[in-house]
């Protein structure tokens, strides 16, 4: 043996596997580091777009505060006060840093049109919306799940074209315009309408239920139609996997074979597209919630 060269029994280097762990240790690391600066820059990036934005749009917060006719009456020497006093008379990157701050620190200004903490305003009318974008989450699992495993069962037959055609009917129609439909057919049909007043699912759950129902149904049907077309498209290519076929030669029935061994694996982007919609949820259900005058975020 020659000197310097230690060997295990097995005639390899003893040490190879230890640098190999250390090796596959430091590339997990860099990765990490890398998605992390990465994705700190992108919400820096996303801060700066967002404070510009608000800066370029056109209109005068004194405007907002005061009204057209007050704004008049105010003199040069009141109005620089009052922008000073709001911080916009500063240069911009103050303003954005004083921006950033208060977000941090949970205060999100005041509203000029109503007077009073925006957080509040959130803390007091988002949790209503919180409950539609939940629960419009789930009617789009329990509707698009069995429409994509019927789909990807029977490629190309009836069933599967009705389900495609309706995808697409509900990826195309507005959501604000389902729901006015819906507010109208309810009102002429049934001479119904929903609760104008929020209540909380704690203190009156039926009233809480009439109240989120209707937009959680329109904003889940919209969901449902991408929650549909992913599920299919994933479990077409896992039925056709190995392990599939395998599972189905030992014997099992097909119903096993998709709800044990197809459906849990091709469900994984499925979850990645809910965790998205479920944000694009939160953000857009607006439109919705004023077509059926719920007391949520729009107010």
């Amino acid at each position: 043996m020659m000197p310097g060269k230690n060997k295990d029994a097995w005639g390899g280097d003893p040490w190879a596997s230890s640098r190999r762990d250390g090796a596959g240790r430091n590339a997990v690391y860099s990765y990490v580091t890398r998605r992390l600066a990465f994705g700190g820059l992108t919400v820096v990036a996303v801060s700066i777009m967002v404070f510009m934005v608000m800066r370029i749009l056109p209109g005068d917060p004194l405007v907002a505060i005061f009204g057209p006719e007050g704004f008049t009456k105010l003199t040069e020497k009141e109005r620089a006060h009052y922008m000073a006093e709001l911080g916009l008379s500063d240069p911009l990157w103050a303003q954005y840093l004083a921006w950033v701050q208060d977000i941090l620190r949970g205060n999100f200004g005041r509203s000029f049109f109503r007077s009073e903490s925006v957080a509040d305003m959130i803390l007091r009318r988002g949790p209503l919306t919180a409950e539609i974008a939940v629960i419009s989450v789930v009617l789009s699992w329990v509707v698009g799940i069995p429409v994509a495993i019927i789909s990807a069962l029977r490629p190309n037959s009836v069933a599967d074209n009705l389900a495609r055609f309706a995808s697409i009917l509900f990826l195309a129609i507005p959501g604000f315009w389902l729901g006015m439909l819906i507010v109208l057919a309810l009102l002429f049909w049934f001479g119904y309408r929903a609760p104008m007043a929020g209540a909380s699912l704690a203190a009156d759950p039926w009233a809480n239920l009439q109240i989120v129902i209707g937009p959680a149904i329109v904003l889940g049907l919209g969901q449902a139609a991408y929650i549909a077309r992913m599920a299919r498209s994933s479990l077409l290519e896992v039925i056709r996997e190995d392990y599939v076929r395998t599972a189905r030669a030992k014997g099992l029935s097909g119903r096993l074979v998709i709800a044990l061994h197809a459906l849990p694996n091709a469900l994984l982007p499925v979850i990645t597209l809910s965790g998205i919609l479920l944000g694009l949820v939160l953000a857009g259900s607006i439109p919705v919630e004023r077509a059926f005058g719920t007391p949520g975020s729009r107010r």
